[in-house]
């Protein structure tokens, strides 16, 4: 068990550090507290353009002890309606499944979690999660007939209720004194920001008198909510 703790933080490290060097557009990844490696918080901002344009969403992504031999999870502490996230935030999506073979669950083994996945990966497949559900298989049945409707041009109550939840995440963002990207340009990061970017969180993540100002963009209801809840699950 050792081992593969030491393993496992050896990997997270270094991922957290691709990350700082290289940020995936839209996201912001920190880590709860600096000395624990196994449980980041991301904001995701929504894409220009789309229905979750000016989004400002938080949540928490959980690594276990043999992570990458065992998916993440990873959970929006915002409410959000979608076909692939649970009420809880949990969001349901093959590559966060661990790799075994269900034939029932009508997933490729291909498609779950391998060991030569990484956090990138989960990153960019949430983003495009939001933007093409997957209503085969739906986490929330109700949301899933509605967006299947919305695609269809029948209802646009799908739309409506999305929009509903972004416009009350930009009362957080203005809560939290954040500016949400709101062109493309602004949303989109060049080389010489992702530099910059990463240069700043290097050296917040050492200095823990800077890491507050991430902790007070989150709620501590929120996240005291989902520590109690993921505690009660493992055991």
């Amino acid at each position: 068990m050792a081992s593969k703790t030491r393993s496992s933080q050896k990997v997270l490290a270094l991922e957290l550090k691709r990350l700082e060097d290289e940020p995936v557009e839209g996201f912001l990844i920190n880590l709860v507290n600096d000395s624990n490696l196994y449980e980041w918080k991301c904001i995701i901002f929504g894409p220009p353009d789309t229905i979750y344009a000016g989004a400002y969403f938080k949540a928490v992504m959980r690594f276990p002890y043999d992570y990458p031999y065992s998916p993440p999870n990873f959970r929006f502490l915002n409410k959000m309606y979608h076909p692939n996230i649970y009420d809880n935030g949990e969001v349901c999506i093959s590559i966060l499944h661990p790799p075994t073979d269900d034939p029932q669950s009508g997933e490729l083994p291909s498609e779950r979690w391998n060991p030569t996945q990484t956090v990138r990966t989960v990153l960019l497949s949430v983003i495009s999660l939001l933007m093409e559900p997957n209503t085969s298989s739906p986490a929330n049945v109700d949301a899933g007939v509605m967006y299947r409707r919305f695609k269809e041009g029948d209802s646009k109550e799908y739309e409506v209720i999305v929009k509903k939840l972004v416009e009350q995440s930009k009362q957080d963002a203005v809560k939290d004194n954040v500016v949400v990207p709101k062109t493309q340009e602004e949303y989109c990061i060049n080389s010489k920001t992702k530099q910059n970017a990463a240069a700043s969180r290097s050296q917040s993540i050492q200095s823990s008198s800077a890491l507050y100002e991430m902790d007070d963009m989150f709620d501590d209801e929120y996240y005291e909510s989902y520590s109690e809840d993921e505690s009660s699950h493992d055991k």
